[in-house]
């Protein structure tokens, strides 16, 4: 299943997004409303877990895109009661969509009634947790890094479920973003670090949990708050909200690419649109790195703000020079060598007459591997463009995410093996630009630029700084940053 950017071999996927709503009549219809708002999060699978009185929990798990699957009547009928949650899932960790059993929620029968979890991050300590439950007795259904906080629950003394989760998730290291339910209660945690996002909304009577605040605008949900790094909130059916902070307190790390790319531009992050945050990008980086052109051009969608924030600082004329193609659909039969080869140009096309005889500013959010980045410049070229320039609206992706992100090995990262002016010949574009970490930092509203001695956001792809240690990787081999 492609992923909604156009460019599914040449950038980072998204993590999962999580969504639950208690204390309304049939919740499992506003989280599927939820989950179709998160779709850019993860589009190969979705799943939603409901509980009512009179026929307890019920779960549904398909493959596919929300709008494809949850708004069947006749599924919707089978998850009845006024409590759910629901995943959207892209596989950061475990085999990439290969089983149903790896679609969230995870549900777990316990001595005091069941409870299931959805969850957005990665564990970096899975594999270690994995081998000690496997070796406890354990007997693990799925290849997700998320079924260990189940076992880890299931194994607890503590009396009640959220205190089971709160023990369970003291043993978990990495990021999460966990929204679970029991047969009352909707609870949701965030990480220490506070590395991925989580938002709490009020419907109705009720209440929502949610990765973005742009889903709580789908369902008329009122944004009431981000749930606090370290915090986990418990809600119950009657809407008593209960806030609890069980872990030791650290310094923020949200992850600064949320900014850039994951979230979506009609979300609100720490008080910030994330629009806004990326035309500023666009602003900063017209700063940082002007060069004489005639026409500043988004890489759709995602280059769009940054765009526009480049034409208005440099006075360079704004001009939609790519249109995408909005119907590829969720497969394309590629019958012939010949259609293959056509590759990019399935997924985009090039708007000649705009382009012709133009020195083109190409604005894109990242590069990774530099494959799509390369054919782009070519149907640029093809069209007539005089010169092309790159702009690109992050620091150089030369590190793997570990928290949460599928990044390609570090090797396969164009800028892990390149410097800037290597990158740009290899790209063959007349110059290439990346924004500074400084600049993006004062985009996102840090004025006075990273404070190097304690980063105010996880920029490890950028920077090699792993604010959490990635055991299981460090066992394999991964070699961490020198310190300088």
């Amino acid at each position: 299943m492609p992923p909604a950017h156009p460019f599914d071999d040449d950038k980072l996927k998204e993590e999962c997004g999580v969504f639950g709503v208690v204390g309304v009549a049939d919740a499992a219809n506003f989280v599927a409303l939820g989950l179709h708002a998160l779709q850019h999060r993860g589009q190969e699978a979705g799943g939603i877990v409901s509980h009512c009185p009179e026929d307890g929990f019920n779960n549904a798990r398909r493959f596919g895109y929300v709008r494809d699957n949850f708004t069947s009547q006749s599924l919707m009928k089978t998850l009845p009661g006024p409590l759910a949650i629901g995943h959207v899932r892209y596989s950061t960790a475990g085999s990439k969509g290969a089983a149903i059993r790896d679609v969230q929620p995870f549900f777990g029968e316990f001595s005091m009634g069941g409870a299931a979890i959805a969850h957005n991050g990665n564990i970096t300590n899975a594999e270690a947790l994995r081998k000690e439950l496997i070796e406890r007795g354990s007997i693990f259904q799925s290849s997700s890094d998320s079924e260990c906080i189940i076992h880890l629950m299931a194994r607890s003394l503590q009396r009640n479920i959220p205190e089971r989760m709160e023990d369970a998730l003291r043993r978990v290291e990495g990021a999460f973003s966990v929204v679970a339910m029991t047969r009352t209660k909707l609870i949701g945690v965030r990480d220490p670090l506070g590395v991925r996002p989580l938002v709490l909304g009020k419907v109705g009577d009720g209440w929502a949990l949610s990765s973005e605040t742009c889903a709580l605008d789908i369902i008329g949900a009122e944004f009431v708050r981000e749930i606090e790094p370290g915090e986990m909130v418990v809600i119950t059916a009657e809407g008593g909200v209960e806030s609890l902070f069980p872990f030791r307190k650290q310094d923020s790390k949200f992850c600064i690419f949320e900014h850039v790319y994951f979230s979506r531009p009609d979300s609100i992050i720490g008080g910030r649109s994330v629009y806004e945050t990326r035309r500023q990008i666009g602003v900063e980086l017209a700063r940082e790195a002007p060069v004489e052109a005639d026409l500043v051009c988004p890489v759709p969608d995602s280059g769009t703000p940054a765009a526009i924030g480049f034409a208005a600082e440099s006075g360079i004329p704004f001009g939609l020079g790519i249109t995408r193609n909005q119907y590829m659909g969720r497969t394309f039969i590629e019958p012939t060598e010949q259609i293959r080869n056509m590759g990019v140009r399935l997924k985009l096309n090039v708007n000649r007459a705009l382009i012709k005889d133009k020195r083109v500013i190409l604005v894109d959010d990242s590069v990774v591997r530099g494959t799509t980045s390369r054919k782009i410049k070519e149907m640029i070229l093809d069209a007539g463009a005089k010169e092309v320039h790159f702009r690109i609206a992050s620091p150089p992706t030369a590190w793997p995410c570990f928290y949460g992100v599928d990044t390609p090995q570090r090797e396969k990262l164009l800028a892990a093996t390149m410097s800037e002016e290597e990158m740009c010949q290899h790209l063959a574009v007349d110059s290439l630009k990346f924004i500074s970490l400084n600049g993006l930092y004062r985009a996102v509203g840090e004025g006075d630029g990273r404070n190097s001695a304690c980063p105010q956001y996880c920029d490890a792809c950028f920077s090699g700084e792993y604010p959490v240690a990635p055991t299981d990787m460090l066992q394999k081999g991964f070699k961490l940053k020198a310190a300088e």
